[in-house]
């Protein structure tokens, strides 16, 4: 492996072991806590593509809970029906589902999917705490999601590979305690008690539950009933998953693999994968000139535009980075070069000479259609670009509003949306949770009076204005992209080419480098 110098350096590679039949090998289960790394060669296609399959699936999780209550029946059955739609299937499988499936080895092959593409995703949302926070909580959920799937016999088992033997109270101190058990216990009936066994365990392991006073406390435990030893199993998980990304991130900065994976690691938090919007007559809105884009605005830009429009209205100029992003945006929207260039022009020569502006500016209009320079057709910026490109400086205007505003002027322009006060506080209680898209789809679902059921995840600026277009005006033609399931693409990283491998062992020391193994 190549290193500063261009020397070569051997390494030994720490083997873990592990036959296939161990209880301890990570493709023996379903279930997993992913604390044995992948072995092997893998080729750097194969490397996005396991990558791009687990991020969908944790978006989906993302997205689903914004709409339903998380482990609650519509939540399961929207996950199972959009997994199966996305062809996901490695994130559906049970352990009842293999003893009856005569294809073992695909099962063992999805299994072993499932394990490197947590490592790698692993390896990308380490490098600081708003992403470890956010990777943690869709693994939880994943996790929780998938030990529900389970039968009895399955999660016993995992226990057991686990070291999470729970024992249960006796009979005796069951009886003893059966009023305030019952009394303190969420949804426990006579019934259900009879039937259930309670685990006596620290507080401290099952603080969800604690603070939805939903087990009885004693003494400094708390009483779990078998039907909530879930929320046990995910604390362990989610303590251990929190341990595993601090110790990666302490040990990503002398990953070696300079070329290849770091590119790619770098900016896996930031893959948009819906629909790419290009340049394009926008059929929801018509032909679109420079004159009707204040109208547009008012009707269906997403507040980041409508920021980014007032600014450049009031005063006819915007730094850098809000002309790249609002350019783009427009240019998705439907306004050719032409309009584009007579968009800026009128705005901008109200304070300058028209040939300072076309010394200064118009070049990187023409470069953003492909006209000048490299001639790429250059696309808009998705949301999560916006959420995690660099700040707005004093005088900027780019970005999203939902991470970068002051709470309090937030506050304040959502009032100027005429929505409720209620649907203000439901989205600022999204900006407080940093879940900056869930805050903006709350936003359209609210000026747009839409159900909460029918709520749609908000990923691209461009898919606000036309999702906006399309119920506003339902009468004109549709785009015929599918806004709810867009197209999936995914911005080349360019640093793949296909058929290349990682040499023999690289994501094996990568990751145990990463683990400080």
């Amino acid at each position: 492996m190549l290193i500063g110098g261009g020397k070569k350096r051997v390494r030994k590679v720490q083997k873990v072991s592990g036959d296939g039949q161990s209880s301890q090998h990570p493709h023996s289960h379903t279930l997993q806590f992913y604390r044995i790394p992948p072995l092997g060669n893998i080729s750097l296609q194969e490397f996005e593509r396991f990558a791009v399959e687990r991020l969908k699936a944790l978006k989906l999780f993302e997205n689903v809970s914004l709409v339903f209550t998380r482990g609650s029946e519509e939540y399961k059955n929207k996950i199972r029906t959009e997994l199966r739609k996305m062809g996901l299937k490695t994130f559906l499988r049970t352990m009842g589902q293999e003893e009856n499936d005569a294809d073992v080895d695909a099962s063992h092959e999805e299994r072993r999917r499932d394990n490197i593409s947590h490592f790698i995703l692993r390896l990308a949302y380490c490098k600081s705490e708003e992403l470890r926070r956010w990777f943690i909580q869709q693994e939880v959920d994943l996790f929780r999601f998938r030990f529900l799937q389970e039968s009895a016999v399955s999660i016993k088992e995992f226990l057991e590979q686990n070291d999470l033997a729970y024992a249960a109270i006796s009979q005796e101190e069951k009886a003893k305690l059966r009023r305030r058990l019952i009394g303190a216990t969420f949804d426990m009936g006579d019934g259900l008690f009879d039937s259930s066994d309670f685990y006596r365990v620290p507080f401290t392991e099952a603080l969800d539950l604690v603070r939805g006073r939903k087990v009885y406390l004693r003494h400094g435990y708390a009483y779990i009933p078998s039907s909530e030893l879930v929320s046990l199993v995910c604390a362990c998980f989610r303590l251990e998953l929190s341990k595993a990304l601090a110790r990666t991130a302490r040990m990503f900065p002398i990953i070696e693999e300079q070329e290849r994976l770091l590119p790619m690691l770098n900016h896996i938090n930031e893959w948009y994968l819906g629909e790419d919007y290009g340049s394009r007559k926008t059929k929801a809105s018509g032909e679109v000139t420079a004159n009707m884009v204040d109208g547009l605005c008012q009707e269906s830009f997403p507040p980041c535009m409508q920021q980014l429009n007032r600014a450049v209205r009031t005063d006819h100029h915007l730094k850098y980075n809000g002309r790249l992003q609002y350019g783009l945006f427009l240019k998705g929207v439907g306004l050719s070069l032409d309009e584009s260039m007579r968009f800026w022009r009128s705005e901008f020569t109200k304070l300058i000479e028209l040939e300072k502006f076309e010394r200064q500016y118009a070049y990187s209009i023409r470069y953003n259609y492909g006209k000048e320079g490299r001639r790429k057709d250059y696309t808009p910026y998705s949301c999560m670009k916006l959420i995690m490109g660099a700040p707005p400086a004093a005088g900027d205007h780019h970005g999203c509003p939902f991470r970068f505003t002051a709470p309090d002027l937030l506050a304040q322009r959502l009032k100027g949306m005429k929505i409720s006060s209620t649907q203000a506080d439901s989205v600022m209680e999204m900006v407080k949770g940093n879940h900056y898209q869930l805050a903006c789809s709350r936003c359209f679902a609210a000026v747009h009076d839409q159900p909460p059921d029918d709520m749609v995840a908000i990923d691209h600026p461009n898919q606000y204005f036309e999702l906006s277009q399309r119920i506003l005006h339902p009468e004109k033609e549709s785009t015929g992209a599918s806004l709810k399931q867009p197209r999936p693409s995914l911005r080349s990283t360019g640093t793949m080419n296909q058929g290349e491998c990682l040499p023999s062992g690289a994501v094996t020391q990568t990751v145990e480098e990463s683990l400080g193994r």
